[in-house]
């Protein structure tokens, strides 16, 4: 099946088959990255920029990784010694880029908006790698895939993610890519943490009952609580909010025996998990996200680049 995708800025642009594609082709990456030698030349000559306008350690260091084991050229941009801080405007620094011949350009940014800006002004791919409360596309595959690979399908799964929903660029992408592969979806957290049309996200259902709906879960996802993100001060306190919509080793016995708990990153332990669940040896599958982040990564590169040679 070819890919017909230049961008990764959307997910609701891939249906159902192009996801597919894409975790499958990840999991064809795993056999390298689990071997001594942990590099294939499929994009050697490409050039990729990482346009990291937003701090980031996770998504930032597994693309630099996948962008190193498929051989392509790199340049780390952003922080505060770019351009743009100096009073460069966006269009200016993207142009500069693009001077230097490049093929691809990860975008990072606390504004919602930037990668189809950057995009439209570059006319080269594009992965959104978050963008303010909107979408982080490549985190939602890594998720898809971590799922898939822990329960064997997507499609018919209950999937509750928990959290501050309404700062969540997680959600943005998250909910749409499971409903799209067949996912039941629901929404738990306060009031004050929904946006204000929660439905419109894509989800099935919303409830503010964690121990009501948490029998009925497949997966349960703990979004990270956003504390620099928060305005004035939707619950009274980090204790009240544990207490009420964190995962322990209490609600551990409310799970069904099968089910898995998944985490975006960084964890706020003690806040939306215990020190019980996020490393517990069965449920947890956080360090399994963030290994899937490699695979998958290195499967959109490969993917939007047109690689066409065998990956061995």
């Amino acid at each position: 099946m070819a890919f017909s995708h230049k961008h990764l800025i959307d997910i609701r642009d891939y249906s159902a088959d192009d996801i597919a594609l894409l975790l499958d082709t990840a999991e064809r990456f795993r056999a390298i990255n689990e071997r001594r030698i942990k590099k294939v030349p499929v994009l050697k000559g490409y050039t990729v920029v990482n346009m990291f306008n937003e701090p980031s350690t996770r998504t930032r260091s597994s693309f630099e990784i996948a962008e190193k084991r498929l051989s392509c050229d790199t340049l780390n941009f952003g922080g505060s010694s770019t351009s743009t801080v100096k009073g460069e405007s966006l269009d200016d620094t993207v142009e500069t880029l693009c001077a230097y011949k490049i093929d691809m350009i990860v975008v990072r940014d606390k504004h919602a908006g930037v990668p189809r800006k950057v995009a439209d002004k570059s006319g080269v791919s594009v992965i959104d790698a978050g963008d303010g409360k909107h979408q982080h596309p490549t985190q939602a595959l890594l998720d898809l895939f971590t799922i898939r690979e822990h329960l064997g399908r997507i499609d018919g799964l209950k999937v509750g993610i928990v959290g501050d929903v309404s700062h969540s660029r997680v959600c943005g992408s998250l909910v749409p890519a499971l409903k799209t592969m067949g996912a039941h979806v629901t929404l738990v957290a306060p009031p004050t943490l929904l946006p204000p049309a929660p439905l419109a996200l894509g989800a099935d259902a919303v409830t503010s009952n964690l121990d009501e709906v948490l029998p009925e879960l497949d997966v349960v996802y703990m979004l990270r609580i956003q504390q620099e993100r928060l305005e004035g001060a939707p619950f009274p306190s980090l204790r009240e909010y544990s207490m009420l919509f964190g995962l322990n080793e209490r609600r551990d016995k409310l799970l069904r025996p099968e089910a898995i708990v998944c985490h975006p990153g960084p964890i706020n332990r003690g806040v939306e998990l215990d020190a019980f669940m996020a490393d517990h040896p069965t449920r947890s599958v956080i360090l399994d996200q963030v290994y899937a982040g490699v695979l998958v990564r290195m499967a959109a590169l490969y993917l939007l680049l047109g690689g066409d040679e065998s990956i061995s």
